[in-house]
């Protein structure tokens, strides 16, 4: 088992886009990082202490603030973010958002425009954006091609198969789309990994 740990993050480290020089400003111990998505930021499959965002908050000793909703999909993220942006006031957004979409079918045009709008609404506040990948709705599928098309066009952090990666493995799965404790703590040290490697830890 920790043999495929450790294949999933050096997967997630090689997969980086734009590998080199560190392209985020180091986080203060007051930092504030916004988790923002769906139910895999929510953490349905687990309890809460054990979701993402809090794993993470515990690995890199800043506040993590998880703003997921179960269910929505990128329009309504897309209506929610301003007022989010407003209420938490992070130092950095990390964006994990579109798998209901892809789960319904919807059109991944609206699914890239409303990423991209929320992507840009973080940017004109400076506040930096890591994106995450999330898979096609095929089976052992790498992330929609949307995303990485989106990391490059706005210069993002990008991690792009960490999720497809462990979505493939039952052992780190409570069902079908979700991960359990193991899956999301080991998502949030691929998470942190990646911000210590692009200099914002």
């Amino acid at each position: 088992m920790q043999r495929l740990v450790g294949a999933v993050l050096l997967i997630a480290a090689l997969l980086l886009q734009g590998c080199g020089d560190s392209r985020l400003e180091p986080l203060s111990e007051n930092a504030v990082i916004l988790a923002f998505g769906d139910s895999l930021t929510v953490g349905v499959g687990t309890s809460a202490e054990q979701s993402y965002p809090a794993v993470l908050g515990q690995l890199s000793g800043r506040r993590v603030v998880s703003s997921g909703v179960s269910g929505e999909i990128s329009a309504q993220g897309l209506k929610r973010l301003s007022a989010e942006l407003a209420r938490v006031q992070p130092n950095l957004l990390i964006l994990l958002h579109g798998g209901n979409d892809i789960l319904r079918n919807r059109s991944t045009t609206e699914l890239e425009g409303n990423l991209e709008a929320m992507i840009s609404l973080a940017q004109q506040q400076n506040i930096p954006v890591v994106l995450l990948g999330v898979p096609e709705k095929r089976l052992f599928s790498d992330a929609a091609p949307l995303y990485a098309a989106l990391a490059e066009r706005h210069n993002l952090v990008f991690i792009e198969d960490l999720l497809a990666g462990l979505l493939r493995q039952p052992a780190m799965k409570s069902d079908a789309v979700h991960l359990n404790a193991r899956g999301y703590r080991v998502l949030a040290e691929g998470i942190h990994q990646v911000l210590q490697e692009e200099g914002a830890l």
